[in-house]
This record gives structure tokens, C-alpha cells and sequence, in this order.
């Protein structure tokens, strides 16, 4: 069972917002929260697990107990990772709230086969959706477009643009440079990129358990080459907080982008903050 250190007080504060319009929450790792005007609610790849000590170590607080939510309407996951498709995290949500999960064909996989989230949870298949690149989503106010990714360390990444009357927002997963990001900023005016940032470390080999150099995440020239091919407005970096050996400081990016027209503006978030568009 999961444990909130926060209590519900974040769940709360998402289930009371009216925002003006689009409300986004950071909820660490590469989390993230979407509430419009008309309260559609949409979790992206939440994830309050601990990891696999010592080999993979939470260093940010869990801040919510997915028990806890009552309002949402689709749970998106990006990749099969761990910490993108997690069923302590995400079948309750879908559980309590009737919420739909859309997911790549090996995200579903995991939900359906690995962890059995319709018997180990109150999860109907029909609750489960497949999507690829190319596909178009309507969920409530939110139109949300499935796109490339390139992360080589997953098996099949996609990442989502989700168009709302206020703007754009962006969700790479754990991508890295694409060279279809460019066409993905000449077709969509996007606001605000969410996209992963990180260290290289020494991580436990999953096999061996031995340290291994490890790069999960894109360092400080990969994300501004990414948020300068999506023609980002704003850019937010995200994950950089969560594995105890690949953090990083996200203000270090300043220096990175100052040279370039996009993106126009850094959004430094922590986890628990609320940005908008």
C-alpha cells in the first residue's frame, strides 16, 4: 500500500482548482497533472513508487496515495518503464474514478500481463486503450496527439502534444533529440515542453548488480537542442529530481539556452508546484 508523506493535501488542492485555464502540476520524476476550465483532470505518467534500493533510490517525497483521488478522467502513460506504468500508482486511479489508461502497445502489456491490473485491481480491459504515433485522443476539453519519441532504452516511447483554447503543453517522457521534433514544432505551437533531465552516474547493473556508468536522461546541450527543435515557448525541465545519482540542477540550463530563440523562458519547477497556460 502506498503512503503519501504529504497526506491528501495535493490531491485536494487539484480536485478544488478552478483554473482560468490549463492548471499543470508537477508531481516529481516525470509526472505530471492537467486540469482545464471545464475540469477535465489527466495524470501523465504519475508514479509514487521507491524504486529498487540500492539500485534505483527515490530522492524526492511520494505526494499522493493514489487512493486518495476521486476525480479523473484518462492516465497517460508514456513508455513501459517502471516509473511510467506502475499498477500500485495508476489501477487505483482508474479504479476509484473510472479513468481510461492510453498507452503504447508494450505500456499496455505491462498493465495487462505483467501486473494483471484487472485482477489485482477493479480495472476493466476496456479501461486499458492502446494508441501509437499518429493517433489523435479526445478526452474532455483536451485534444492530445500521440508522437514520436526516441529513447533507446525503452521499447516503444511515444511522447503527447495536448491542444487546449489556452495553449499547447508538450509531455517527451524520457526522450531524447529527435529528428522529428522539428516537424513537431512547425505543426504545433507549442507553450510549455516537459522534458527529462539528468546526470550521468554510476547505477547497480540490473543483472550484475555491479556500478555502471549510466545516462537515462538528456544532459544540459541535449534538452535545449530539443526545446530549440520543438520551438518551444516554455520550457520545463522534469525527472531531474527523482534517482539518487543522476540528479541534477536545473538552473545550470540558463547558460545552456541563453544563445538560442527557443525556448524563450526556463520553468523551474520542484515537486508539489502548479504552472500554468
Amino acid at each position: 500500500m502506498t503512503r503519501s508523506d504529504w497526506g491528501d493535501w495535493l490531491v485536494r488542492d487539484v480536485e478544488e482548482a478552478n483554473p482560468e485555464g490549463v492548471a499543470i502540476w508537477y508531481l516529481g520524476c516525470n509526472g505530471f497533472i492537467l486540469k482545464g476550465t471545464g475540469g477535465t483532470t489527466i495524470y501523465i505518467d504519475p508514479y509514487v513508487g521507491l524504486g529498487d534500493p540500492p539500485r534505483t533510490v527515490r530522492m524526492i517525497p511520494v505526494p499522493f496515495d493514489p487512493d486518495d483521488i476521486e476525480e479523473a478522467d484518462a492516465v497517460l502513460a508514456t513508455h513501459e518503464h517502471t516509473d511510467h506504468v506502475h499498477g500500485p500508482s495508476q489501477a487505483p486511479i482508474l479504479a476509484n474514478t473510472g479513468a481510461t489508461l492510453y498507452a503504447p502497445d508494450d505500456s499496455i502489456a505491462v498493465a495487462r500481463e505483467e501486473e494483471a491490473w484487472t485482477d489485482e485491481w477493479a480495472v476493466t480491459d476496456e479501461q486499458l486503450i492502446e494508441v501509437t504515433e499518429g493517433d489523435t485522443i479526445d478526452v474532455g476539453e483536451f485534444t492530445i496527439h500521440v508522437e514520436q519519441a526516441s529513447d533507446p532504452d525503452a521499447t516503444h516511447p511515444v511522447s503527447y502534444v495536448f491542444e487546449h483554447e489556452a495553449g499547447t503543453f508538450f509531455h517527451g517522457g524520457d526522450t531524447k533529440p529527435s529528428a522529428e521534433f522539428e516537424r513537431i514544432g512547425d505543426e504545433y505551437a507549442i507553450d510549455l515542453a516537459a522534458l527529462a533531465f539528468g546526470t550521468v552516474g554510476q547505477i547497480l547493473d540490473k543483472r550484475t548488480r555491479e556500478p555502471k556508468r549510466t545516462r537515462w536522461y538528456n544532459d544540459e546541450n541535449q534538452l535545449i537542442e530539443c526545446a530549440a527543435a520543438l520551438e518551444c515557448e516554455r520550457l520545463l525541465p522534469s525527472h531531474w529530481d527523482m534517482w539518487k545519482g543522476l540528479t541534477a540542477d536545473p538552473t545550470a540550463l540558463q547558460h545552456h539556452a541563453q544563445s538560442f530563440e527557443y525556448p524563450q523562458r526556463l520553468e523551474i519547477v520542484e515537486i508539489g508546484d502548479r504552472t500554468d497556460l
